[in-house]
């Protein structure tokens, strides 16, 4: 009877073992999509705070070069736009899918010089890579196989005018 008993015990861990080997094979692979998800939401957190502080960056500029003085030749949309680009091509030498565009959007008049405002409309468009497995099927744009999302930043900046009286 002691070899039987010694039998049954080893059968019993033996199932036991695959039990925890099944249990391993069913839960590891959610476990591992929950984990790259986490880390893919804080990618692209990363890169929506790059394309924020890139778009200010780029109003910033662009509102300085837009006012009438700007760039020593009477600024404008057209020669906001035209920096606002070379700026761009040089925060992102190796990124052809990032984009901005700007537009000149009336305001209040002032009180004090009895001008009209004006702000700079800058719209930086930023396609982000998705890096880690699986994410890529609930997060990117289409097609999915190209893994990447857009994000559409839009950023207002006074343009400065000298007063006049």
């Amino acid at each position: 009877m002691g070899m039987k008993s010694l039998l049954a015990g080893a059968l019993r861990r033996a199932k036991r073992a695959g039990q925890v080997t099944v249990e391993l094979l069913l839960v590891l692979p959610v476990f591992m999509l929950l984990l790259f998800f986490i880390m893919e939401m804080g990618n692209m957190g990363f890169q929506t705070i790059l394309a924020h502080h890139c778009a200010y960056e780029l109003a910033r500029i662009g509102s300085l070069v837009a006012g009438p003085n700007g760039a020593g030749s009477g600024g404008g949309k057209g020669l906001a736009v035209q920096k606002m680009k070379s700026v761009l091509s040089q925060m992102f030498p190796a990124n052809p899918g990032v984009r901005v565009e700007g537009d000149l959007v009336g305001t209040l008049k002032d009180k004090q010089s009895g001008q009209m405002g004006e702000d700079l409309l800058v719209t930086l468009t930023y396609e982000a890579r998705l890096i880690f497995p699986g994410s890529s099927y609930v997060l990117s744009d289409q097609p999915k196989a190209s893994k990447k999302k857009k994000i559409i930043v839009k950023v207002r900046m006074p343009v400065e005018k000298p007063y006049f009286r």
